[in-house]
Parts: structure tokens; C-alpha cells; sequence
């Protein structure tokens, strides 16, 4: 079951993933009906969609979960399939079936699959990999070339059972272990009889020698990975730029780098921010600042230099919560703190203080979701301290956080908690995806309801 299986897999996943639409479709179609958002579809109706969905999945390649592809990777590749689906859906079926296209029932129809599929994906993914963890589905690989980081990637094999890759050992001239195989000379005798699949080249070898390993692999169909040393070993995907024949590797490259998803996560925070504005702000600031003003005097709004993207500052934007002080830039708010107002107490410990910072997402100074943005004499002073600090100065600043989710959020009492927050935040913006974003934005509710022991 080596390579018989890949033959097969895509035409037995694009029909499981047909079947899976159906029934998705069928869910929705009777979620929506029930509660009002729709007036109901027969088969008739569904099934077209199916096949729209077959197709566009047929398209994307969506069969080709790749062996070492964890789960995010899968359901990002599904939002895109979702995204086309619903756009296809809303100009090609709607029409037909309305008079006008309906924005409501396309977004939930849109949704419900994401969610439906996203579970049966995940599910075949899941059961792939307990496939190969029994020993299908399998790659031969060897390494050529021992040291340095080769090693880790050996151990990383031997781990990984789900990856299905099969490790034959190592050609190397000077590495004497039980896996060496023989000399890397010895790699063009015995490689004809290894079957294999994949190679794995040292990043340290001849440029000669490189090229003759390749052209090897090129004849004989064999996939070859090149193994980068351990400055480049980072938490990360790498990715590489092309100048005429000449390629360099992008070291730090994040995901927000690229145009499609800066774009999606900034219209994101538009849309989001104008509703809570027009929804929300509307009537909130005048109730608060009522009450702000009836308790003590001074503004409404406590506005503070803070840095954002870049370092630049910004005036961010809070309900006032204690009365007027010369320290409010220095002093963090420490629990009891007697600065601390009997509205602004409640403002501070429900984080209503925080919503006027909607009025910044909309001015484009933060995002809904991002790292927290410090006071700048804190920001000094981390800077000094803490190595690579200031990377998380890379994109927007957030409401909420990826670290404020995690339990580091409110006062800072000592280094390890800014360290947590600062790793934290360095995974964020290296890991950045929408999912994870709407994740964050979940688990804020939650610690905002259940969660209030930091909040002061």
C-alpha cells in the first residue's frame, strides 16, 4: 500500500467530500429554514451545489494533504475553497432562486460549511494519519550527509510516525553510527536498490557533489529536500524570493507580509470595528461619559501615547477610569489601586475601558487582535531587557491578544510574565491566521465572563 494508495486516495476523498457537501448542505438548509433565514431548498437545488462544491474542490487540489501538514494548514486551505464556493454560490445559484442575492443566508450558508466541512476534513486527516502511523502509505528516505542538524531530523522521523516517512539511514563519509549506510560514494551504488522516495541533502555538502546527488534524484523521479543548519532552524515556515536565476531564503518573512492576507485581516477589523462603532459606541459613550462626570471631573476619554506598528506612536484611546494623575504613563494599576474611580473600577474589571480602542481599529492605529499595545516608558524599559523585544512591534497593536488569552494580562509583576507575553506574541505574528484570530476573539469572551481575577 506504498504508492497503490496514492492513486486512489484522490478519487475516494473528492467522493466522501461530495457526499460530506450533500449531507453539510442539507444541515444548513435545514438550520436556516428553522430559524427564518431561509425559505427552504428540495434536492433539486442542493445537489447543483454539491457539484459546484466537487468542482471547486476538484480545482484547489484539496485531496493533497501533505505528510507533514498539521490541521491548521488543512482548514486554511478549506476557508479558501469555502470563500470561492460562496462567491461562485451567490452569482451563479442565488439569482435563479431570488429575486435579489441575500447577503444573510449566503454569509450563514458560508459558515455552516466552514464548520461542517472543517470537522470532516479534520476527521480524514485525522484518520490519514493513523493510516500511516500503522505503517502505510509510506516514504523511503535516506540522508546524505551526517551532522549538524541531520540528526535532529533522523529523531524527527523516528517521533513522527504519522508523517510515513521511512528512514533507511545515512550516507556519510565520516559519521559512524548504526544507521550509516556507507560513504556518500556508496549513495550511487546502493540507491538503485533502496527504492526511494525522497533524499535529504546536508546543507554542507560540495556544491559539486549537491548537483550530482540532484541530477540523480532527476532521473530516477526521487524528490530531493535540502537540510538548512541551525541558524535557520527557526519556528517558522521559510520562504524563498527569486531574482532572475538567483534565489535567497526570506529568514523573516511573516505571514501578514503578504498582500491577500494583510488585506483580509484588515477589512476584517473594518467591518467589525464599524459595527461595535454604530451598534455599540453610540450609545455607550454618552452613558459612560454621564457617569465618568457625575463621579469626578476631568475627560471622558483617558488618551495615552502608546507605540504601534513600527514603533510609531499613536494616541490610544480609553474611558477614563481614575482621576487625573502625573503617573498614569509610569505606574501600572495595581489591585486597590485608590487612583482607581467606583466606575472606573467597574469600567476596568468588565474591560469596558477598553472599547473607545474601536474608534483606533477604524483609524487604522490598531487591530481588533494583535499584542498588546505598552505605555512608551514601558516599552523603554522591556526593550533593555528583554532580547528581540521590539518584533512584536511588526504589525498592529490588538484589543486582545494571543498572550492576554494565555493568562498573562493586567498588572506585570514580575520579568517572567513579560517574557511569556513577549514569546507569546512572537508566535502570534510568525503563526498569524485568520482561524487563530477568530479563536483569540472567543476565548476573550469567555475569559471576559468567567476570567476576571487579573482584571483591576
Amino acid at each position: 500500500m506504498k504508492r497503490r494508495f496514492d492513486k486512489y486516495f484522490p478519487w475516494l476523498f473528492v467522493s466522501s467530500d461530495f457526499i460530506a457537501s450533500l449531507v453539510s448542505l442539507f444541515l444548513c438548509n435545514f438550520f436556516l429554514t428553522q430559524i427564518g433565514l431561509f425559505n427552504g431548498a428540495d434536492l433539486d437545488a442542493l445537489l447543483p451545489l454539491s457539484v459546484l462544491w466537487l468542482l471547486i474542490a476538484a480545482l484547489r487540489k484539496d485531496y493533497k494533504i501533505g505528510r507533514t501538514d498539521e490541521y491548521d494548514h488543512t482548514l486554511r486551505h478549506l476557508t479558501g475553497t469555502v470563500f470561492w464556493f460562496v462567491g461562485a454560490a451567490a452569482v451563479l445559484w442565488v439569482p435563479f432562486n431570488t429575486p435579489s442575492i441575500q447577503v444573510i443566508p449566503i454569509l450563514s450558508l458560508g459558515i455552516g460549511m466552514l464548520v461542517i466541512m472543517g470537522i470532516f476534513r479534520v476527521g480524514v486527516h485525522m484518520l490519514l494519519r493513523q493510516y500511516r502511523v500503522k505503517g502505510n502509505n509510506y516514504r523511503n528516505a535516506v540522508i546524505v550527509g551526517k551532522g549538524g542538524t541531520s540528526p535532529k531530523l533522523a529523531d524527527v522521523f523516528k517521533i513522527r510516525k504519522d508523517f510515513g516517512i521511512n528512514f533507511l539511514g545515512y550516507f556519510d563519509n565520516q559519521a559512524d553510527c548504526n544507521q550509516t549506510r556507507g560513504g556518500i560514494d556508496d549513495f550511487f551504488s546502493e540507491a538503485p536498490g533502496l527504492d526511494l522516495d525522497l533524499i535529504y541533502i546536508h546543507e554542507h555538502l560540495e556544491p559539486k557533489l549537491v548537483k550530482k546527488i540532484i541530477g540523480y534524484a532527476d532521473e530516477n523521479y526521487i524528490k530531493v529536500k535540502m537540510i538548512p543548519g541551525g541558524s535557520l532552524q527557526l519556528e517558522k515556515n521559510l520562504s524563498f524570493s527569486r531574482y532572475g536565476d538567483f534565489f535567497v531564503i526570506n529568514v523573516n518573512e511573516i505571514p501578514l507580509d503578504h498582500a491577500i492576507n494583510s488585506i483580509m485581516k484588515r477589512a476584517f477589523d473594518v467591518i467589525f470595528a464599524s459595527f461595535v462603532i454604530v451598534f455599540i459606541l453610540s450609545w455607550l459613550i454618552p452613558l459612560v461619559g454621564i457617569l465618568i462626570k457625575l463621579e469626578s471631573r476631568g475627560p471622558i476619554f483617558f488618551i495615552q501615547k502608546r507605540n504601534g506598528v513600527n514603533n510609531r506612536e499613536f494616541n490610544c484611546l480609553k474611558f477614563r477610569s481614575m482621576t487625573p494623575n502625573d503617573y498614569a504613563d509610569t505606574h501600572q494599576a495595581v489591585k486597590n489601586d485608590p487612583r482607581v474611580t467606583r466606575i472606573g473600577s467597574f469600567l476596568r474589571t468588565s474591560s469596558l475601558d477598553e472599547m473607545p480602542q474601536f474608534i483606533n481599529v477604524l483609524l487604522g492605529d490598531m487591530s481588533i487582535v494583535g499584542p498588546r499595545p505598552h505605555t512608551i516608558p514601558m516599552n523603554k524599559t522591556f526593550k533593555s531587557q528583554i532580547e528581540r523585544y521590539n518584533s512584536r512591534h511588526k504589525i498592529r497593536p490588538g484589543i486582545t491578544g494571543l498572550a492576554q488569552v494565555r493568562g498573562y494580562r493586567g498588572e506585570i509583576e514580575n520579568p517572567h510574565q513579560i517574557r511569556s507575553r513577549v514569546k507569546l506574541d512572537s508566535f502570534y505574528i510568525n503563526n498569524w491566521s485568520f482561524l487563530l484570530d477568530m479563536g483569540i476573539m472567543i476565548k476573550t469572551i469567555h475569559e471576559l465572563l468567567f476570567n476576571r481575577e487579573n482584571a483591576y
